[in-house]
């Protein structure tokens, strides 16, 4: 599960900042060259989007070793940038090579108002991952006829089918990526390419109700890696992401990359798990992809750190299939320490839930968090970033073994550095509260979004014999679930006991917290 920023503009294009040379010896240190004070946070802004650059601190502190993990991480997360496209709509492979095509290749006039409207398009449609807004849903709207676009695509060498065409400008074909409205059939409605075109809601659910068995102690994550489409025979049939299959060639090339990170893990248990990763996307096996999980959940020493897989269910309406994500991550050691007290005291904050009794967990388990700098992000992750992750998402697994939080530091100090003070004089009600913003707002948005992921999706337990949430809450249970994480963060952000803790000076900070949460949540966005 993903916490991700409230404001609507949030690009964060990632850059190691004068990387230099790499360490001279294992144990080496050298001054950190990536703090610049003059930094430019923000690179551009078009149409809804401010498209912000982000460091990478202490990477030049990471031994030569680590800096290979990371690249060979980012460089297997890198080689699936096809699958979240095509993933996310059926003609985007095809819309996006034409966009590439005239972007290289059109030797035509490149000014004026068509061309101008035809360029924020593009950026548009390369931020969103295709052509449907990557938060709305709804589908791009271009701001240039189709007589113009198809000039473009002559003038380049490319061209697109009518039904291609007609995708990019009739607006009411696959007008909506994931459609959430419980009045149409959530499959027919949705674009989104995880399901055949004609294959609708309850053929989905009746194929996997012979399937899962809502009883088992550790249940598979039925769909998660996985196309559902109608065989020769007319009968379903699921097209497995895998090596050999779906997505064969890409996952070919991420396992490429896995098995040299494999050579340089950092810790045996890094390496068991990386080992389980490239066993999973070799067979497709939904019992190792827990397995690997589980593995993954346990290397808590390495400072290197990755989410990498189909991970996250958002973008299914059904909460089933998993979206490919990459997240490559260096952590923050002072940071972590800073805020560890939140995870040392987890079973405190269990306890004094406003859950039921039984919906609370009697022994809290292996929670770990750590706050965190990103190296690099791909797929459903990118260029619209996250700002903190809690998996795996398994609840069985979470309960059984536990569950790593994380903070994604740069990111959100990104969005605190570029802010200025423009919009909370604007939007503010008054100075006490400007100087609320200005005095604790960046430790407010990093506690809420610790307490969002440690204490908030790690917390609470399904009853006995109560199914997985997306058999029962189907379209519900992403949604709910966010706003579960973020109702129990809020409740803890102004109790006294974070006071205690340490981890906040006093409750001014949970008040400049519910401050942002109204103004960007309701005012900003209005």
């Amino acid at each position: 599960m993903m916490m991700r920023g409230s404001l609507v503009p949030v690009l964060a294009a990632f850059l190691f900042a004068a990387c230099g040379q790499g360490s001279t010896a294992e144990g080496s240190s050298q001054a950190d060259s990536t703090k610049t004070d003059a930094f430019q946070w923000e690179a551009e802004q078009f149409a809804d989007i401010r498209v912000l650059r982000y460091q990478v601190p202490g990477w030049d502190q990471l031994s030569l070793q680590q800096k290979k993990l990371c690249y060979y991480l980012n460089m297997a997360g890198l080689a699936g940038r096809d699958i979240m496209y095509d993933q996310n709509y059926k003609h985007n492979l095809r819309i996006r090579r034409a966009l590439e095509s005239i972007l290289n290749n059109y030797k035509g006039e490149r000014s004026g108002a068509d061309w101008d409207a035809f360029l924020v398009y593009a950026k548009q449609f390369f931020f969103s991952n295709g052509i449907h807004h990557h938060y709305s849903n709804d589908k791009h709207t271009p701001e240039f006829g189709q007589p113009y676009f198809e000039q473009l695509l002559s003038g380049s060498g490319a061209s697109l089918a009518p039904e291609v065409l007609a995708a990019i400008f009739d607006p009411t074909i696959d007008a909506k990526k994931v459609s959430l409205d419980a009045d149409k059939d959530l499959v027919l409605a949705s674009a989104v390419n995880f399901y055949g075109d004609d294959i609708n809601e309850k053929e989905v659910e009746a194929f996997y109700a012979g399937r899962v068995n809502k009883d088992a102690a550790e249940p598979l994550s039925y769909g998660i890696n996985s196309k559902l489409v109608r065989g020769k025979d007319g009968k379903l049939m699921e097209e497995v992401y895998k090596v050999g299959g779906l997505y064969g060639a890409a996952l070919e090339e991420s396992v490429k990359w896995l098995e040299k990170a494999i050579e340089v893990a950092e810790t045996p248990e890094q390496k068991t798990a990386l080992e389980l990763l490239v066993k999973y996307y070799r067979t497709g096996d939904l019992k190792t992809w827990d397995d690997f999980n589980v593995a993954w959940v346990k290397d808590t020493k390495s400072s290197v750190d990755y989410i990498l897989g189909f991970v996250e269910v958002y973008n299914d309406p059904l909460g089933k299939r998993g979206s490919y994500e990459s997240i490559v991550e260096v952590n923050d050691p002072e940071a972590t320490r800073n805020m560890s007290v939140i995870m040392d005291n987890a079973q405190w904050f269990e306890d004094n839930s406003p859950l039921l009794p039984e919906h609370k967990k009697k022994n809290v388990v292996g929670i770990t968090y750590r706050f965190i700098n990103t190296a690099g992000e791909a797929g459903d992750a990118a260029p619209s970033t996250p700002i903190g992750v809690n998996l795996p998402n398994a609840d069985w697994i979470r309960a059984a073994h536990g569950s790593k939080s994380v903070s994604l530091g740069n990111i959100t100090d990104a969005y605190e550095k570029s802010s200025g003070t423009s919009t909370l004089e604007v939007f503010c009600h008054d100075p006490e509260e400007i100087e609320r913003a200005k005095q604790h707002g960046a430790l407010a948005g990093n506690l809420h979004t610790a307490l969002h992921e440690v204490v908030g999706h790690a917390s609470g337990q399904l009853e006995p014999g109560v199914g997985e949430p997306d058999a029962t809450l189907k379209s519900y249970a992403s949604t709910l679930e966010e706003g579960r994480a973020d109702l129990v963060a809020l409740y803890y952000l102004l109790d006294q006991k974070l006071v205690d803790l340490g981890v906040m000076p006093s409750l001014e900070v949970g008040k400049a917290e519910y401050d942002s949460y109204i103004r960007n949540g309701l005012l900003v966005q209005l």
